[in-house]
């Protein structure tokens, strides 16, 4: 996988390469099993058992949305390291949206792993976060990055700073796509993407989400050029019930 040799590509490469060699010759914990008729066979299964073997990408796929691992933290640290380079390269094609594979994450509960574990992953994390803003030639589009980040997380906070902390014209561009891509559900009272993982508070994202939004966020969006349609659509998340819908600049969007 070839990534561009700016700041972010850099950083982004060396967080991969720390994955590899911090997870490398792991398995799966040597008990564990899974139904043969719905997730594979006793030879697929072995695989996991055995160190540094590749998968094929159906029998990646399989691994990472199984929700009924024994010791599913064994299982990701086992597909870490190939899992995150097909994340990076757009080869992790989820069912609904890319915060099913933080799901993944979440069920591992990696923020518990040894510092040196735990730390690996938050690096890719946010190295693979501020490329997907920063660099031209990313994959992946950024606001599907951000979805993945607050799901394996259970929050914004952290995604968002990094957000603010990046003023560039391509990281106002990926602002304003997020903000097209948000709206809709935004106006009807919905985070943009499934939260799965049932400590997370979905309404809590929400509501972080739009102050960012009518906050510094707008602010950038007006900036950057953003039509005024979006502007508007935006400002009417500030407003509630009868008084957002008879706002002369609301879509009439049906819900």
């Amino acid at each position: 996988m070839h990534l561009t040799d700016d700041p972010s590509g850099r950083r982004l490469g060396a967080a991969l390469a720390g994955l590899f060699v911090t997870f490398h010759g792991m398995t799966a914990h040597p008990d564990e099993r899974n139904c043969e008729c719905h997730w594979g066979s006793p030879d697929e299964l072995s695989l996991l058992k055995t160190p540094n073997v590749g998968l094929d990408p159906d029998l990646l796929r399989r691994t990472w949305q199984a929700v009924d691992w024994l010791d599913h933290a064994a299982v990701l640290r086992r597909i870490l390291p190939q899992f995150a380079a097909d994340l990076v390269a757009g080869r992790v094609e989820p069912l609904f949206g890319l915060e099913e594979a933080g799901d993944s994450f979440a069920r591992g509960r990696w923020q518990q792993w040894p510092d040196d574990q735990a730390g690996a992953v938050r690096e890719f994390l946010h190295a693979w976060w501020v490329q997907s803003l920063t660099d031209p030639e990313a994959v992946v589009p950024a606001h599907q990055v951000l979805a993945m980040c607050a799901e394996e997380s259970g929050t914004l906070g952290p995604w968002l700073a990094d957000w603010d902390e990046r003023t560039g014209c391509l990281s106002d561009r990926r602002l304003v796509e997020a903000a097209q891509e948000w709206e809709c559900e935004l106006l009807g009272d919905r985070l943009p993407w499934y939260v799965n993982w049932y400590e997370h508070d979905e309404d809590e994202m929400r509501a972080e989400l739009v102050a960012w939004l009518l906050g510094p966020a707008g602010r950038r969006l007006r900036n950057a050029g953003a039509l005024q349609d979006l502007q508007h659509r935006i400002r009417l998340l500030g407003l509630s019930g009868e008084e957002r819908w008879a706002d002369p600049h609301w879509p009439g969007h049906r819900y």
